[in-house]
């Protein structure tokens, strides 16, 4: 399986952006989907943003849709979430995961469990 390392977290203000980054070990490009998950204190971890193998199927929680964009560089190894008009209730540890194109389903996008690779978290602090 794919080895994940989150980066990018950091404290902004409300209103302001973060860019997180995921970097693989390996191109996830045709071969891996990967979903930004993230736990905020006294909630479950939820899924944010996904993007499918070759990138044809983008999904956004809700209430994220507008603010968020997920990307990936096929010409590398990493994959970004661009965070915009951030608001406290994003603050929280952001994780990336990703399942082979053989077990991943869009269907079950939301489902932690689906996912065996998982980057260690990066930490996202928005201030009112």
């Amino acid at each position: 399986q794919v080895q994940l390392m989150d980066s990018g977290g950091g404290s902004v203000q409300a209103g302001g952006s973060l860019r997180l980054v995921c970097t693989a070990s390996e191109s996830t490009k045709d071969t891996y989907c990967v979903t930004w998950f993230r736990q905020r204190p006294g909630y479950e971890r939820e899924a944010v943003a996904y993007i499918s193998p070759w990138g044809s199927t983008i999904e956004y929680r809700s209430s994220v849709e507008g603010r968020f964009t997920i990307s990936r560089n096929n010409a590398d190894t990493t994959l970004h979430l661009q965070m915009n008009n951030l608001k406290p209730e994003d603050s929280g540890m952001y994780y990336c995961a990703a399942e082979h194109d053989r077990t991943c389903q869009v269907h079950t996008w939301t489902r932690a469990a689906m996912y065996h690779s998982w980057g260690q978290g990066t930490q996202v602090t928005v201030s009112s």
